[in-house]
């Protein structure tokens, strides 16, 4: 099996140009399957069955997984074997009757709009860290990017005359308008700190570790988190909360959930729809806390 999935993975970045971090979850999914088959003597992909598939499922179910962990592994299985029917390595996709567990979407953590201009009041102007961890925070808030699409923009994908920013995902490419903030933050960071952090005038990376290295999401999660921390932020931060927090204001302000959607770069308006619920939740508790007649 380890060259099926071999090549999957390599089907997957040249014909459906998937991301990274996509490619590297099939991969770590299909191979904790690999494994659990090989220790029941099944080595060989026609030997697999819907019945160890499920057994499989199971398995991951008694391991404690969430429902969400467990869909997400039975996506990457479904995919996995579609992709061999496909390719008449199997006579019948044995995966074909697996199905996910209800996973329940829980309401994205946000923080209030007082809470993320503290945050990004949070780095100075002088050290060129400093510098351009404020230029990611405010471009991210800006924009509503996601933390992966953030730390894989080039130089060139920043248009800071026309105020837009071309941002990728896999295939998809999106145009972006930020505001004056956002282009102050990367002003600044353009014309004096990037230099500092790049080792390789050649790096077409728009933002750099410290080593002129690509920032990591680890590397740029751990840096928001202390900035929040500094700001006595008491929600928990993740790489996504600057996006569910931009896309919850611009609806909270009237935004139209259609534009909101092309934004975020979501392919079913229903996964922007729960901001519209987020922000009526909030109306909801603005009401309750100040009506005089409530």
């Amino acid at each position: 099996m380890e060259t099926e999935i071999r090549k999957f993975t390599t089907y997957l970045i040249e014909v459906k140009n998937a991301s990274e971090s996509t490619v590297k979850s099939y991969e770590r999914d299909l191979k904790k399957l690999e494994c659990f088959l090989r220790e029941h003597g099944i080595e060989k992909i026609g030997q697999i069955t819907g019945t160890n598939l499920n057994s499989y499922i199971l398995y991951l179910e008694r391991q404690g997984l969430s429902p969400a962990t467990v869909s997400r592994n039975i996506a990457s299985i479904r995919a996995f074997f579609q992709y061999e029917w496909r390719q008449r390595t199997i006579q019948e996709d044995p995966s074909e009757w697996l199905k996910p567990p209800h996973v329940e979407r829980k309401a994205p953590g946000i923080l209030t709009m007082e809470e993320v201009a503290r945050l990004l009041e949070q780095p100075g102007k002088e050290h060129p860290k400093e510098i351009r961890d404020k230029a990611m925070m405010e471009l991210l808030y800006a924009t509503g990017m996601r933390v992966t699409e953030l730390i894989s923009l080039k130089v060139t994908d920043v248009n800071v005359n026309l105020n837009y920013v071309i941002c990728r995902d896999g295939v998809k490419e999106r145009v972006i308008p930020f505001g004056s903030e956002a282009k102050k933050a990367l002003e600044l960071y353009l014309n004096g700190a990037r230099h500092l952090l790049v080792k390789n005038e050649q790096t077409e990376n728009l933002f750099t570790n410290c080593s002129g290295k690509p920032m990591s999401r680890q590397g740029f999660w751990k840096l928001i988190k202390q900035y929040a921390q500094k700001a006595d932020i008491r929600t928990d931060i993740t790489p996504h909360t600057l996006r569910h927090s931009f896309a919850a204001h611009l609806v909270q302000n009237g935004a139209d959930l259609k534009s909101v959607q092309e934004m975020l770069g979501h392919s079913d308006i229903s996964t922007t729809q729960v901001y519209m619920n987020l922000a009526s939740n909030r109306l909801k508790e603005v009401y309750a806390k100040t009506h005089p007649r409530k």
